[in-house]
């Protein structure tokens, strides 16, 4: 349900943002190392380190909000 939505994001945001998919059920190491408690989770991540994330399935415009990424259009 959210994928479309990250396409978006990334069409959008294209060579400022790199979206990539992590399953967490083959890699729970990640989930763990993150405290991701639930799916989906959006993490917007500086030079490694995680700085924002948005929680559940919503619109893109509402996770760009989240994570800080509104008006930051190229």
């Amino acid at each position: 349900m959210v994928a479309p939505e990250l396409d978006a994001l990334a069409a959008e945001h294209a060579g400022r943002l790199k979206v990539v998919k992590v399953d967490v059920d083959a890699n729970p190491s990640v989930a763990a190392r993150y405290g991701i408690m639930s799916i989906p989770t959006i993490g917007l991540f500086r030079t490694g380190e995680l700085v924002a994330t948005s929680i559940g399935a919503k619109p893109h415009r509402l996770i760009e909000a989240e994570l800080g990424l509104a008006g930051a259009t190229s």
